[in-house]
Parts: structure tokens; sequence; C-alpha cells
């Protein structure tokens, strides 16, 4: 099974143009204004229209206004939706879009009772924890807090690298993994060139299932 790879925090038409050309299975736009790879309602329209068929967009939120997400969706044609806050399985299904919902892993949290909980999604986003911090920290967390069970079914994120992505795939073999900071220039800014070295260690990692 190949690992499919999500490229997140896109601000830049060119930058998703290099994510598609290099594999990616999908690219994520985050409707966060506090994060510094935010994107508005016209910006995100024009790469989500800039990209070839058959990749997959995903609308990051956290806790947003119910209007919010209804005026995005009204405006950008995105496939996917991800919570990133306190939102409960009844708010993340409100929209009639598919969706993830993205925890934060930690010591004490019970990944396979939040799975039950969120049973309708998609699959479970896994990130690092870091109080106050929604996501996008650059951080990895341990791994081995990942029930067994669980790893074929989330989407592994956090502190992700060219250099670690191999790695993580050999060791978890998770449905797909998510990057964003680790193949940036600059906070919202890609690097072509770290794309693909992420991309070829995906499919290093993939080698080693």
């Amino acid at each position: 099974m190949r690992t499919r790879v999500k490229i997140c925090g896109l601000t830049r038409v060119e930058d998703a143009l290099a994510a598609a050309a290099a594999g990616a299975d999908a690219i994520g736009l985050v409707f966060y204004a506090k994060s510094p790879r935010a994107v508005d309602i016209p910006l995100a329209r024009a790469l989500v229209e800039a990209l070839p068929p058959f990749v997959t967009t995903v609308g990051l939120f956290v806790d947003a206004p119910p209007g919010l997400v209804t005026d995005v969706l009204a405006a950008v044609p995105l496939d996917l939706l991800q919570f990133h806050g306190d939102e409960g399985p009844e708010a993340c299904a409100s929209f009639g879009r598919p969706w993830l919902k993205a925890l934060r892993v930690r010591p004490g949290l019970d990944l396979i009772r939040e799975a039950q909980r969120y049973s309708g999604a998609k699959a479970l986003l896994l990130d690092a924890y870091r109080p106050g911090v929604p996501g996008g920290t650059g951080e990895t967390f341990d791994w081995a807090l990942i029930p067994p069970t669980l790893r074929p079914h989330i989407v592994l994120a956090g502190g992700l690298t060219p250099h670690n992505v191999a790695d993580a795939i050999g060791r978890l073999q998770p449905y797909a993994v998510d990057v964003s900071g680790g193949v940036e220039a600059a906070k919202g800014i890609k690097d072509h060139a770290k794309i693909h070295a992420f991309m070829h260690g995906v499919r290093d990692g993939d080698r080693s299932r």
C-alpha cells in the first residue's frame, strides 16, 4: 500500500503546483487567522483553481464560527474539511462534507476512545501537543503513544521532514502523512527541493512497509 501525502499550509500558487507536480495527493489551506500560513477566500480560490485534476483540497479550521466555514464552502470548492480545535463530532459533521479530526497527542489521551467518539471522520490526524497551539508546531511526538490498531487508519503529522518521514512510515505504516513546516523555506513559503526530498522519503518508507 502506498502512503498518501498531504502538504499543508500553502499560500502561493507556485507552491501548490510544485506539490502537485511532486505527487502530493492533497493540499491543505489554513482558514485560521492567527496562523502565519492563513489564507483568505480569494487566495484559497486561486490556489484551488490552479491545481490539476485528482488533487484533494482540504480546508483547515480551528473552532471556527459555522458561518465562516459556510462562507468558505460557498466560494472555494473544498473536498475535505479538517478540524483542529475543540469541535465535537456533531459540529464536524454538520457541513455535509467529509472531514478529518486532528488530535494533539500527549500522555493520557485515550486515542481508542477518541477514535470511537469521532467515528464519522474519514481519519484522525495526529499532531504534536503544545499548550495553546492548535498545530503547526514543527515538533514530533512520541509515536509509541499510537495504538497499533489505529496506525493503518491515521494521518500522521507533527514535525515530519524529508529526514524522518521514511522512518515514520516504516515504523507506523500510517494511511497518510501530513507536512507543513518540514518543507518550508519560511512560514507559508514552501521549498520546492524539500517537497521533492520529502516525497522521495515517503517512497523510501513505502519500500520498507
